[in-house]
């Protein structure tokens, strides 16, 4: 599989900064670390700055990782990052029934938003795959 950029350094260090939650971790799909970090507070702030250093290497194999196509990851993780509760991210997406439903529930009483942190990466993989030959 040739290498795509699908994620983006700058979006990676904006994320960062909420990255006592966990926020960077899960954009470059390391689920279990990211809630690692959203429970802990970035390991007491300790991880959170070693991350700092970590950011172009967890970079480099999301690109590797994910498919590149006409969702981009960067745009739908800032919507979900910061939008999440009205659906905007699944709008994004093209998922309209659960964009209205997550808009009418904000986020599904915030556990979609939960869900969508853990396998947003894979729902945007799985669309770009079925719209790339």
């Amino acid at each position: 599989m040739s290498q795509h950029n699908t994620h983006h350094m700058p979006v990676g260090y904006a994320l960062w900064i909420f990255g006592f939650m966990g926020a960077h971790r899960f954009y470059y799909g390391r689920q279990i670390t990211g809630t690692i970090w959203f429970f802990t507070l970035g390991l007491l702030f300790i991880g959170w700055i070693v991350d700092l250093f970590l950011i172009p290497g967890m970079d480099r194999d999301a690109d590797r990782r994910y498919r590149g196509g006409p969702i981009n990851y960067s745009v739908a993780w800032i919507l979900l990052t910061f939008l999440g509760i009205f659906g905007i991210h699944r709008f994004y997406q093209g998922k309209w029934i659960t964009g209205i439903l997550y808009l009418l529930t904000v986020g599904v009483f915030g556990l979609g938003i939960l869900y969508d942190y853990w396998t947003l990466n894979e729902q945007i993989d799985e669309r770009n795959a079925a719209t790339t030959p």
